[in-house]
């Protein structure tokens, strides 16, 4: 599967350090992968809130709720940048994309929380709009969601369509496609040695 270049000036297309071209996946495949993940995080959150709760034996789900939400950021940091250094999470190897850095080396983990804290510009910006308003759910739900819109559009102005906190992180999402994987020999043709 190839990944067509993006359209614009002609920008010399940065290379990684085998020469292969660092070219981001399309904005409705990364979006997708996006939507992917925050499935995925419901099983991470459940997991976390059960953990929470047991441990500081909260009896209500209003009880202690600043202390769950703190506990679930530095949960959500340690899952993305574990998995991040690493060079993908499991919806990003779903959907064949990797993050890297600049120039195109797995993330240190330094970088990778550095990229957790700035993928925070996806979400504190319209919560911090919303708070002084007192906006419904639904109207919160709306400025949310457009918010992210229009977050994920500007990355249409970059010149390697990267989004803004991967630019001010260092880092860049990169089209990864793994090779088919070799045939193995059944078990009972294996030699033990």
């Amino acid at each position: 599967m190839s990944v067509p270049r993006p359209a614009g000036p002609s920008l010399p297309l940065p290379r990684s350090a085998s020469g292969a071209p660092l070219l981001a996946p399309p904005l409705r495949r990364r979006m997708a992968c996006w939507l992917y993940e925050g499935m995925l995080m419901f099983g991470v959150v459940f997991i976390a809130g059960y953990l929470f709760s047991t441990l500081t034996q909260t009896r209500h789900g209003l009880d202690n709720r600043h202390g769950l939400q703190a506990f679930l950021f530095l949960v959500f940091g340690i899952y993305f940048t574990w998995f991040w250094s690493r060079g993908h999470t499991l919806a990003m190897k779903t959907w064949h994309i990797r993050v890297v850095d600049r120039n195109g080396r797995p993330l240190t983990q330094g970088r990778a929380l550095l990229r957790y804290l700035l993928s925070w510009l996806w979400f504190l910006p319209p919560l911090a709009a919303i708070a002084p308003f007192g906006l419904s759910g639904g109207e919160a739900l709306v400025v949310l969601c457009g918010w992210v819109a229009v977050w994920a559009l500007l990355s249409r102005f970059h010149p390697q369509r990267q989004f803004l906190h991967d630019a001010l992180a260092g880092t860049r999402l990169i089209h990864h496609e793994v090779g088919p994987r070799p045939p193995s020999r059944p078990w009972w043709a294996k030699r033990r040695g």
